[in-house]
């Protein structure tokens, strides 16, 4: 027993593992780490930086100084920015504020701020609060990664009196900071910079959209008068002006009368104001205005930075308005006012919002969404007492107001209600998915569902549809592949749930085509990569789940265009770069001007756009998904062997097709 349990003797000491392979077996070691540094992370990876090498990337840059010079407005240290577009993709943008520091950064003691500030990444600043109560910039990346993506940048700081000057190419200083002399009539920063080549080929800055860009910042802060120039061949047979001085006193009330001009209101004037936050969080400023018709919008802003997917900004507007109009309707004892929802109220709002909040925090460094918790308490806590304040006062207006909403109120409850007996019945049976957006045909017949990827792309769909045929489900992200999973994770899939639930008709062996509540069912997923992965997932799903509403050949793939290409008086879009190469040849004469937009998603697109191109049965172009009885053994096989469990079928799959490509598809 002692011996079984080692006591009584010493144990003996355990024999060392010897490993059965040495590093050489692996051909990875130690000098296949790479270790980037300064801003080489930014070269190698600029779509961490600005979401890409695209069209809407170059602009990010753009962007990024201009926000600087405009976050120094904001503040009260300048009233004025100039930006300038020079032949050769030049950039200047001057401002006159307080200008970059120059004295030694007392962390880098053998280099001054401005080197600090354009060489390092993570450096400003806007991190402490102290230099800015508020500003777009928030992870000190901005002007490092425009340094960094530029073939040159150039520099000129008037600051205490003195000129200063440095230069950069593609992020590395060129020279050491140059103390030009004293200067008496000028202060403030000037940046300088044309994009690199090597990351971003032939595109160029376009002035039409440098202009819009200018002109909405002058709108969205009254203290700033923003100078406009670019040489006059640049914008030749275009609307652009070569020249402009952009200031608009009245802010974003002239905003929304220049972007509704022409269209009837369902108030005389619109509703427009401005609020500060408590304790000094910062404030809001917003004009609003219903539509006697067509689609309306709403324009979200953050520090001047545009947030063209909304956030919690544009969630406390919204609960700030609903509620507001409850309460006017429950004051005026009008019953029906308890049924409005925010679709009623929000359908045909015009409006602009923005805000200015200490630290923001958005979704991504291209700042598309703002995120910030409090954002949506701040906003609805101060618009709520305005809204109620322009309703109390104004009796007439809000009477009609309310009219008018609660009659769009009574429509959706009719379109509801209209359903005839099979669908009803099929309703009864079923919890529909709440962000299903049903359409109000009575029958089956001429119905279609579309499946989108996400809400954003869902909210410009609901736009376009056309509500009496057209039905709209959003789906988050990638949803489960059946083809690998197994039937208790299908179960569980809230998104696939939803799905069988809004067709109606039954799964797998409980299909019943006639209780199919759409006609047809039509996949919409971006035009790039990760939606046609969506896109193949979906098909396996129907495939797997649905086999006969593929054979019935009810099951189609929507075709949006990747490109819109616009000149003057003329506007095409494209649904590839093929396409795009094809169009402009075609469609454009050689040496014309054309403005080559590249949609980053369904979401993106305004849904006039997403109507024309995609949705609207008379323009659109959708692909049929065929099975032919005598390829139905081959798509088993073909689904088994891309989608299935087997990874080895998948490699064999490869192997033998490999081959079949040309030298341009490996290209691609």
């Amino acid at each position: 027993m002692n011996d079984l349990f080692g006591r009584g003797r010493s144990p003996k000491p355990a024999a060392k593992a010897t490993p059965n392979f040495t590093p050489a077996d692996t051909g990875y070691s130690a000098k296949d780490i790479e270790v980037l540094e300064g801003l080489e992370p930014v070269r190698r990876r600029p779509g961490m930086y600005i979401g890409g090498t695209d069209e809407n990337a170059l602009h990010h840059l753009a962007a990024e100084v201009i926000d600087n010079a405009m976050d120094e407005a904001v503040a009260g240290h300048a009233d004025r920015i100039e930006v300038t577009l020079e032949p050769g993709n030049w950039l200047t943008v001057r401002d006159n504020g307080r200008g970059i520091p120059v004295d030694p950064h007392p962390k880098f003691p053998k280099l001054s701020a401005l080197e600090v500030i354009l060489t390092t990444l993570h450096s400003g600043g806007k991190f402490s609060g102290k230099a800015y109560d508020t500003s777009g910039g928030l992870h000190g990346v901005g002007s490092s990664v425009v340094n960094a993506l530029s073939d040159r940048l150039e520099v000129e700081v008037a600051r205490d009196r003195t000129l200063f000057a440095h230069a950069f190419e593609r992020g590395k200083p060129v020279q050491k900071l140059k103390n030009m002399g004293p200067i008496h009539n000028r202060r403030g920063t000037t940046v300088r910079f044309r994009p690199d080549p090597e990351i971003f080929g032939k595109q160029a800055f376009s002035p039409a959209r440098l202009h819009r860009l200018c002109r909405s910042k002058a709108y969205l802060f009254r203290g700033v008068e923003i100078r406009w120039s670019c040489d006059p061949a640049l914008v030749e047979g275009t609307d652009t002006p070569a020249a402009a001085t952009l200031h608009f006193p009245g802010g974003l009330r002239d905003f929304l009368a220049a972007s509704i001009e022409g269209r009837a209101a369902v108030v005389p004037a619109p509703w427009a104001g401005e609020a500060s936050f408590p304790d000094g969080a910062g404030r809001a400023e917003w004009a609003l205005t219903w539509l006697e018709q067509g689609e309306g919008f709403l324009s979200t802003y953050a520090n001047t930075i545009p947030t063209p997917q909304g956030g919690t900004h544009e969630a406390g507007l919204r609960a700030a308005l609903v509620k507001g109009l409850r309460a006017y309707g429950e004051h005026r004892k009008e019953r029906r006012a308890a049924s409005v929802t925010a679709e009623d109220v929000l359908g045909g709002l015009a409006g602009m919002l923005s805000v200015f909040v200490r630290d923001p925090q958005f979704q991504g460094q291209t700042k598309d969404k703002l995120t910030s918790p409090e954002a949506a308490r701040l906003v609805e806590a101060a618009l709520r007492d305005h809204f109620d304040h322009w309703l109390a006062g104004d009796p007439a207006t809000a009477d009609n107001l309310l009219a008018w909403t609660i009659e769009r109120a009574e429509e959706r409850i009719r379109r509801r209600d209209q359903k005839d007996t099979p669908r009803k019945s099929a309703t009864r049976k079923l919890r529909l998915p709440g962000k299903l957006a049903d359409c109000s045909r009575e029958s089956a017949e001429g119905t279609e569902l579309f499946l989108v990827e996400g809400d954003s792309a869902g909210g410009s769909a609901k736009q376009a549809r056309d509500r009496e045929t057209q039905a709209v489900l959003p789906l988050r992200g990638k949803i489960l592949n059946v083809a690998s999973a197994s039937a208790d994770k299908l179960r569980a899939n809230q998104e696939l749930k939803d799905l069988i639930e809004a067709l109606g008709c039954g799964a797998g062996d409980r299909f019943d085509v006639a209780r199919l509540r759409y006609g047809r069912v039509v996949i919409m997923t971006d035009a790039d990569v990760d939606g046609a992965h969506i896109a193949a997932l979906l098909m396996t799903f129907f495939y797997k789940e649905f086999p006969e509403l593929v054979r019935q050949e009810r099951l189609f793939l929507a075709q949006p265009p990747l490109y819109r290409l616009q000149a003057p008086g003329k506007t095409v879009y494209a649904r590839d770069d093929a396409d795009k190469d094809r169009l402009m040849k075609k469609e454009f004469k050689a040496n014309q001007k054309v403005d080559v937009s590249r949609f980053k998603g369904l979401g993106e697109m305004p849904p006039a756009s997403l109507k024309e191109t995609t949705m609207d049965p008379r323009r659109r172009t959708l692909l049929k998904v065929v099975m032919p009885p005598e390829e139905r053994a081959r798509t088993s096989e073909l689904i088994e062997a891309l989608m299935g469990r087997r990874p080895e079928l998948r490699f064999r799959f490869i192997q033998e097709n490999a081959a079949k490509l040309d030298d341009e598809a490996v290209d691609a």
